[in-house]
């Protein structure tokens, strides 16, 4: 839901990492009601599609990344991004919030997470609801 209630009267710009298609594209679909969506299915994407974006006239406002992808998993793809940040000079209040999502929502996994820089964490599988009070939590919607 948007600021005064209603879906859609948000506009952020969101990038959404899961190697699982079924998971991407319900986070897709639930996301598009905040803005635009760009998804992609692995870490390399994902770090590509933020570094092109920092080149861009708006950043994303929301990354939601999934912890376990080949290759490149959700907390090493996190910590660049945030190294990333750090060598642009961008401030923790500006940084883009990162909400992981895991299927294993053990203390390990979750404080690995909370070290890596996430804004907060959501375990799968997701609903619209839940999706909306973590946005609400990390501050991007009220």
């Amino acid at each position: 839901m948007g600021r005064d209630g209603k879906q859609g009267d948000v506009r952020m710009k969101t990038l959404i990492v899961d190697d699982e298609l079924v998971s991407r594209k319900k986070m897709e679909k639930i996301m598009s009601h905040y803005g635009e969506v760009i998804s992609v299915k692995n870490g390399k994407e994902a770090l590509r599609a933020y570094t092109e974006a920092l080149t861009d006239i708006r950043v994303f406002d929301l990354i939601t990344l999934d912890i376990s992808m080949p290759e490149m998993d959700g907390t090493e793809v996190l910590l660049r991004i945030r190294e990333i940040e750090q060598a642009q000079g961008i401030s923790k209040k500006y940084r883009v919030k990162v909400l992981m999502l895991t299927a294993k929502a053990d203390r390990i996994t979750v404080l690995e997470s909370i070290s890596a820089g996430c804004d907060d964490y959501l375990k799968k599988p997701f609903t619209i609801e839940s999706i909306t009070t973590k946005l609400k939590k990390i501050g991007l919607i009220a």
